[in-house]
């Protein structure tokens, strides 16, 4: 199969699933299907799939990921402060490291919204539908939301890296207050306990909280900073920690702190 074949195959496939959109017309326009694709994939309920359906989008994520480039965090410059930290700016989901950390919500098992511009759309998009699947079973096992500052760890799937972590950060209405301070310190420490007990030397953190949820992009940034020195000034088995932006404000926040 092409990539382009494979696109089409998941597109019916993920139609088919749908009866109120069983006659949908698949566009002719690569990035329309690339964006209808997406669309049917995050609205998708998480429930079992074929093996020949996983196959062919395994063989299509994977491909994407590899158009696109993957960096090795093994090779990004180290800070001069504390060379177990590390700043890069670009697409998480490109990022080859032991674990990436994916801001979620309470309930875990990614965003609906099709085509979200969100880290856990995007997350959830390129690693498969198997994440979510991988969510569910983890939230259905537990039994209730997941709580804020809280941490699991799933495999990645499709992504570059070997795990997802999938913490929930404190959302912010009105004044910042320290609960929400501690809340999102507890989402980097654990973070790091879930990567120091299932031995990673790696992790990357998103801005969690900052985008959706409203906290402050500098005081997040200092939580993190802080949270992850912290901890790795008692923990010699995490080797670095990659803080990742996509934003040039949030590279220059994270510049002044550790660079």
């Amino acid at each position: 199969m092409t990539q382009s074949e494979r696109r089409r195959y998941l597109i019916e496939e993920l139609l088919s699933e749908q009866p109120q959109y069983r006659d949908m017309e698949i566009p002719d326009d690569m990035e329309e299907q690339k964006r209808l694709l997406r669309s049917l994939m995050n609205i998708r309920a998480p429930r079992p799939i074929g093996k020949e359906f996983l196959k062919v989008q395994d063989e299509y994520l994977s491909a994407e990921v590899k158009e696109k480039g993957i960096t090795d965090c093994e090779f990004l410059p180290a800070s001069p402060v504390n060379s177990r930290l590390i700043l890069w700016r670009g697409d998480i989901t490109t990022l080859k490291a032991d674990a990436i950390v994916n801001a979620a919500n309470s309930a875990l098992r990614g965003c609906f919204v099709p085509c979200h511009s969100c880290v856990d759309n995007i997350i959830h998009s390129v690693s498969g539908i198997q994440l979510r699947l991988a969510c569910d079973e983890l939230m259905a096992r537990q039994g209730h939301e997941e709580p804020t500052g809280k941490a699991k760890i799933t495999p990645a799937f499709n992504l570059p890296c070997r795990y997802v972590l999938h913490t929930v950060g404190p959302i912010v209405h009105g004044q910042l207050t320290e609960h929400h301070c501690r809340q999102l310190a507890g989402c980097y420490q654990s973070c790091m306990e879930l990567a120091a007990d299932n031995g990673l030397k790696s992790i990357a953190f998103c801005c969690i909280s900052t985008g959706e949820f409203h906290f402050p992009q500098k005081k997040a940034a200092e939580i993190a900073v802080q949270t992850v020195a912290e901890f790795l000034q008692a923990d010699a088995q995490i080797e670095r920690v990659i803080f990742n932006v996509f934003k040039q404000e949030d590279y220059d926040i994270y510049k002044d702190l550790i660079l």
